[in-house]
């Protein structure tokens, strides 16, 4: 009998391929045109490798040698005339001073371009630790640090092998992108870095993030709104706040969440598990359609946590409602130990309560005693194991 593929096997079988293609297609190796691995500054050297290799009507491949070389802030921007590979074997290095760098354009970023991969096994290092101990409560400081890796506007594209380590700020922002996979991607961080979500997704379809390994100061992966057909799989995470959805609602026009998927993946020595938050007194919005199966949490607070009364510093009106309205939401298998007592945690909004939340088969144990839950706002369906015993009150 044939082996059956799911949908995000099938694409990432088809984007393997297409990398295997571009790598065979011709090749535009940076130190042809000037690159040094010296650790002097290549940013010319690349955009002129780029601008060749874009323009080429067959495949091809931008190669960055074994070494270690600096990088000013760039884009690379398309749209290119064929697919197109960008090879990192070596260490890119960000500068420590980025006061000369345009705002909101993030240290590398890459846009409008369809059939891209970014490979090699290589490290965008953002060279963070000198700007993380600033507080980032109430400040635009974090805010304007550029983000290691900007992917904005790419369709049917590949980041895979590839590590970004010690950001100054997100390392991974993904924007208005659609059919795009991560895959044996690593995010390397401190857990006392500041504001360094791994992977931040937003206005985008079609993203899949499978076999990576998130170690980071904020949430492993935190998916925004306008997010649709989010696939997760195969994900350790730890340290870090865990896997988000939101926060949601803090902005008005803010569009529809649906369709996210996390499997079989593992969370160690997170402050949280799977979260959803939502903002009190928010402008209307929906999150649906929502997944958590066969996930392990080692040490983790707050491990099933619903939180739309999510309100940090306390820059909000928490007696007033949310109204995001979160529906068809599941949790199965989850199972492992928790930091806090408080395992499950689904803390609803009294102005739009969550529809069709349903436990199944729920193992967590409280390192410290006895797991409990609370419930709010929510008739959570239940099914199987309930460790601890969920809103029987």
């Amino acid at each position: 009998m044939g082996m059956k593929l799911n949908s995000t096997a099938i694409a990432l079988v088809l984007l393997l391929a297409s990398a295997a293609e571009v790598s065979e297609g011709a090749l535009f190796d940076v130190t042809k045109y000037g690159a040094k691995a010296d650790a002097s500054d290549i940013s010319q050297a690349l955009l002129a490798a780029w601008k060749e290799a874009c323009a080429s009507p067959t495949p091809s491949s931008v190669l960055v040698p074994a070494g270690t070389y600096g990088l000013g802030q760039i884009i690379f921007e398309g749209p290119c005339k064929a697919p197109i590979n960008v090879i990192v074997q070596g260490t890119l290095k960000a500068p420590v001073d980025t006061k000369n760098f345009k705002a909101d354009a993030g240290w590398v970023a890459f846009q409008h371009i369809d059939q891209l991969t970014l490979s090699g096994n290589g490290v965008f290092d953002g060279q963070g630790t000198a700007v993380w101990g600033k507080k980032c409560e109430r400040s635009s400081y974090c805010g304007a640090l550029p983000i290691n890796l900007r992917f904005n506007f790419l369709t049917n594209s590949m980041i895979r092998d590839v590590t970004t380590k010690d950001s100054k700020q997100f390392h991974v922002n993904v924007l208005g992108c659609k059919n795009l996979s991560f895959y044996h991607f690593t995010v390397s961080a401190p857990e006392e870095s500041l504001n360094t979500d791994g992977i931040h997704i937003g206005r985008s379809s079609g993203i899949n993030i499978t076999n990576t390994n998130i170690k980071t100061g904020d949430d492993c992966i935190s998916i925004g709104d306008g997010s649709e057909q989010i696939t997760i799989d195969q994900v350790t995470c730890g340290p870090g706040h865990g896997i988000s959805i939101g926060s949601l609602g803090k902005y008005p026009n803010e569009a529809p969440v649906v369709g996210v998927k996390v499997t079989g993946s593992t969370l160690t020595n997170t402050q949280n598990g799977i979260r959803l938050k939502t903002w009190p007194a928010s402008p209307a919005g929906t999150a649906s359609n929502m997944h958590f199966e066969d996930i392990i949490m080692n040490n983790v607070g707050n491990a099933i946590l619903i939180d739309q009364e999510y309100c940090p510093y306390n820059q909000c009106k928490r007696q007033v409602p949310s109204r995001v309205k979160i529906s068809d939401v599941t949790f199965k298998n989850i199972r492992g130990t928790t930091s806090s007592d408080l395992a499950v945690k689904l803390v609803c909004s009294s102005g739009v309560p969550c529809q069709n939340v349903q436990l199944t088969d729920i193992n967590l144990k409280y390192n410290g005693g006895a797991a409990t839950s609370i419930c709010k706002n929510v008739k959570p369906i239940l099914g199987g194991v309930q460790l601890p015993r969920s809103c029987e009150a």
